[in-house]
């Protein structure tokens, strides 16, 4: 919640500290930043028993998200259990919601053949057109659809 704890940092600041890492990830690693990757490096090394996920170094990088975002709350006081949720919304319906997003999300991920992240930060640092047509998108389709989201919170 906004009232709890410090307040967020600067997008500004967050933004180029983000625009750093991606260039970072470039020049060590060879590869921009992404996330769904990981996910199928996990379930295939457990459906097959093969070799540790850790070896792949997109599971490494969403393990220090995590724990760089765990970090990130504790120093500004923010890592009380919540269910964020507008007045008409149920606790239950709420994590409902969030779960079959993060499905969906997860299933377009894997029909795309990559995620958000890597395809509006990796694949617009590289200037690729569709990257940025996704990009606009994405917020013509939030946009379009936040009077729709901000009613439950009402």
């Amino acid at each position: 919640m906004a009232g709890a704890g410090k307040p967020y940092s600067d997008p500004y600041l967050a933004g180029i500290g983000l625009g750093l890492v991606l260039l970072s990830a470039y020049v060590w690693v060879g590869r921009g930043l992404g996330a769904s990757g990981a996910f199928s490096s996990v379930v295939v090394a457990a459906s097959t028993g093969s070799a540790s996920p850790l070896g792949d170094w997109l599971v490494l990088e969403l393990v220090g998200v995590a724990a760089g975002g765990y970090l990130s709350a504790r120093l500004a006081g923010r890592t009380r259990a919540a269910i964020e949720r507008g007045p008409r919304v149920s606790r239950r319906g709420r994590i409902m919601a969030a779960a079959c997003g993060g499905v969906l999300m997860g299933l377009g991920a894997k029909f795309a053949r990559g995620c958000t992240s890597g395809q509006a930060l990796s694949g617009g640092a590289l200037l690729s057109a569709g990257s940025w047509i996704f990009i606009a998108a994405c917020f013509a389709t939030g946009y379009a659809f936040a009077p729709l989201a901000r009613r439950l919170w009402r």
